[in-house]
């Protein structure tokens, strides 16, 4: 045995900082920058979401120090006051941020039309109107642009530029040009810019307070789902009936649910039976029925009859609360593909001085005129803001993440987006997942004449005491009303089978095959094509256990729109082959892609031997056994009525146990994953060829302000058009009849 020296366990606390004074993704590399040279300190700044998610070290750094990190960069920073109230700080425009932001739009506007108008329409101008349009575009240039001009000196002290650096220059250097094309020192005949100066600052004004409504609408599917909580709750307490803030409820209170009422939290029914609307937290659009001994979920809406609920989670330990938690998660997140905008974006700015510099030098030294070599200079800086880079990634990322919140979706990250856009072979757990997992005893037969059917069952409840196997239960269930002796020493083999001491002597339960390997004599053959426990003991197989567990109804047509998607559908289970050949067939799986009598361990290997054949592979369970399968696929998708540990392998959780959702997590995921990388283009490809324009002189200066802001709106409308996104299995029923039949068609012809 050899002894392993083992490493002090560093603990690491994390936290949500909201941050303000951030007006391009320049800003947010700057802040992760900083916080990321602290000791112990791993960031990302979500520009979107004006936050900052930090997993630090509390006893090198605390949280102060984090909060003066962001300030000396010229930032603010705060903790957070909760996940509600997080999300709020970064997506209010009506507070005193939005506020002055409108107010100073509302005013540059009024003063820039004006001059607009002086400037463009010859009729209009009158002698001297150039000073009029220099008394007008004064407190825009200064009051309407201050924020610019203020970001800009904060960042130059830290030797950096940002979008704000390229908007001030430019409306500083079109203001100031102008004045001396006035006074008379720029030379003579030279033409003033103010409109230019003015229109600018009101257009990137216009465009940032509209990105700031955007981004708000944006997070509106986790507002509405943080909105789903109940306020107060009628609880029984001492016999008597209270109302009381849903805050003051305990595990373990019993409280009424009223027909019309929000379920308060989430617990077991102890009487009455009803109808539950669950279709805000799941999607699901159909009503499902409740009695006692159901569990039921917190916000989910009571319909018809009046439920007494036993609370067993509340406040942050609810299911909704996980998932909200969850999709924040998600949406503070950084996808790979967003780390090359950032790093264009970081370096940009710098280069768009250099090229403005370049323009001015070149038009000048090749015979163009001192106003021509400005307004070019001064459209390359307009023009070129990153602010649509900063916006592709996170908008799309939080858009689509919402939209999922809103489908009972829950996507675990940015990656698992990534993953899921390149997922050909969908790996499908049987039990739980393709079946319904409520397994039911439907026969025990005795194979030894001097045993009864109820002493097999009997012994096998016994033995199966100790597992928490579906199996188990459902043996254990159809024992009740027997006297089920007690038993000890209970030995668990995965996949195979249990095995403990009852009245003495060893008792296994568990495969036919195991039995014969812990060396009981056989009995009569089992019927294979039913799930089949064998029970033996005194060294002999006295009988066999049968149980069946139902298909989904969802399940055909699921595994049909997986097709239909173009990925290749693998049934794996620790089942006979019969059992499983018949469900395959059932559901339309392929011979050739089912793998039945897989131990736990073996799912594993199953996935790697996919992957190692060239295939990218989303496993899909709900089960203990699953969770390494989960970690192990490119994409692991638990369905949410699984293990915790299942659901924490995973990268996306399906709230409801309907295995059509994989389907629509995928396409959900695609799409998303084509938003940003539509937005990215467009960025990219904006910039690339608005440069060129603007530095040929094509472009006057407010134009070029005009195209910069409406690059930015782009970006964000089409990351707003995943709200109106549609899965696959919300579309028209007649639509998806068409695609499963040919579905259908393909499986049986293969």
């Amino acid at each position: 045995m050899t002894s392993t020296a083992t490493q002090p366990q560093q603990s690491h606390d994390n936290i949500t900082l909201s941050l303000g004074g951030m007006t391009c993704a320049s800003c947010a590399n700057r802040i992760e920058r900083k916080l990321n040279k602290l000791d112990g300190v791993e960031a990302t700044v979500n520009y979107a979401l004006e936050q900052a998610t930090v997993s630090y070290d509390g006893e090198a750094t605390a949280v102060d120090d984090l909060i003066a990190t962001v300030e000396k960069a010229g930032y603010t920073a705060s903790a957070p006051r909760g996940p509600r109230q997080s999300i709020d700080d970064g997506l209010d425009v009506t507070g005193e941020r939005g506020v002055t932001l409108k107010t100073r739009l509302v005013g540059s506007a009024v003063l820039t039309i004006p001059i607009v108008a002086l400037s463009m329409v010859m009729p209009l101008q009158f002698a001297g109107w150039e000073w009029w349009a220099l008394a007008l575009a004064t407190p825009v240039v200064f009051w309407g642009a201050f924020p610019f001009h203020r970001a800009a000196l904060v960042n130059l002290r830290h030797g950096a530029a940002t979008m704000d650096t390229l908007v001030s220059l430019g409306v500083t250097a079109a203001y100031l040009w102008s004045v001396a094309a006035l006074i008379g020192i720029a030379g003579e005949g030279a033409h003033v810019y103010f409109e230019a100066a003015a229109g600018v600052t009101t257009l990137v004004l216009l465009g940032r307070y509209a990105e700031a409504r955007a981004k708000k609408r944006a997070g509106a599917a986790l507002r509405a789902l943080l909105d789903l909580g109940a306020r107060d709750v009628a609880v029984i307490r001492s016999g008597v009936e209270l109302r009381i803030p849903i805050g003051e409820l305990q595990v373990g209170d019993t409280f009424l649910a009223r027909p019309g009422e929000k379920i308060a939290t989430d617990g077991e029914i102890v009487d009455g039976s009803s109808s539950v609307d669950s279709s805000l937290l799941t999607g699901e659009s159909m009503p499902a029925p409740v009695t006692a001994g159901d569990d039921v979920v917190g916000s989910t809406i009571n319909l018809s009859g009046q439920l007494t609920v036993r609370a067993t989670r509340v406040g942050a330990d609810t299911q909704l609360a996980h998932i909200a938690k969850l999709v924040s998660d998600a949406q503070a997140g950084k996808a790979a593909i967003a780390g090359l905008a950032d790093r264009v974006s970081g370096i940009f700015v710098p280069i768009v001085v250099l090229i403005s510099l370049l323009t001015l030098a070149g038009w000048l030294v090749f015979g163009g005129t001192p106003s021509a070599a400005v307004s070019a200079a001064v459209s390359v800086l307009v023009i070129a803001c990153p602010c649509a880079l900063g916006l592709a990634t996170p908008t799309a990322l939080l858009v689509g993440t919402g939209r999922g919140a809103q489908l009972g979706i829950v996507v675990g990250g940015p990656q698992a987006l990534e993953s899921a856009g390149n997922i050909d072979t969908v790996v499908l757990d049987k039990t739980g997942t393709v079946t319904t997992g409520a397994m039911a005893v439907v026969d025990v037969v005795a194979t030894n004449a001097s045993t009864a059917s109820d002493e097999v069952l009997r012994y096998a409840a016994a033995v199966e005491s100790g597992s928490d196997h579906p199996i188990a239960r459902s043996i254990i269930a159809a024992a009740h009303g027997l006297v089920v002796p007690v038993a000890t020493a209970f030995t668990t083999y995965d996949g195979l089978g249990v095995t403990a001491v009852v009245d003495g002597q060893l008792v296994a339960a568990g495969r036919p095959a195991f039995l014969m390997q812990q060396g009981f004599t056989a009995g009569a053959d089992a019927n294979e094509t039913r799930t089949t426990i064998a029970v033996g003991w005194d060294g002999e197989v006295r009988g066999f256990v049968a149980l069946a567990d139902p298909i989904k109804p969802s399940s055909a047509p699921a595994i049909a729109q997986l097709i239909s998607q173009g990925m290749r559908p693998v049934l794996l289970s620790g089942d006979s082959a019969a059992a499983v050949d018949s469900i395959a067939a059932e559901v339309g799986i392929a011979a050739r892609d089912v793998y039945s009598e897989v131990m736990p361990a073996d799912k594993v290997d199953k996935v790697r031997e996919l992957q190692n054949a060239g295939h990218r592979v989303a496993m899909v369970g709900d089960g203990l056994n699953d969770a390494a399968a989960l970690a192990t696929a490119d994409l692991g998708i638990a369905m949410g009525s699984g293990a915790d540990a299942a659901i924490k392998a995973s990268d996306i959780t399906l709230v409801r146990a309907d295995l059509t959702q994989v389907g629509d997590a995928i396409a959900l995921s695609r799409r998303t994953l084509a938003t940003i990388k539509g937005n990215l283009f467009w960025a990219f490809a904006y910039n690339v060829a608005a440069i060129p324009l603007a530095a040929s002189g094509l472009l006057n200066p407010m134009y070029a302000g005009a195209a910069m802001a409406f690059s930015s709106l782009f970006v964000v409308g089409n990351s707003l058009r995943l709200r109106r996104y549609t899965p696959p299995s919300f579309r028209p029923r007649e639509r998806r009849g068409r695609s499963v039949a040919t579905a259908s068609g393909s499986v049986r012809g293969e």
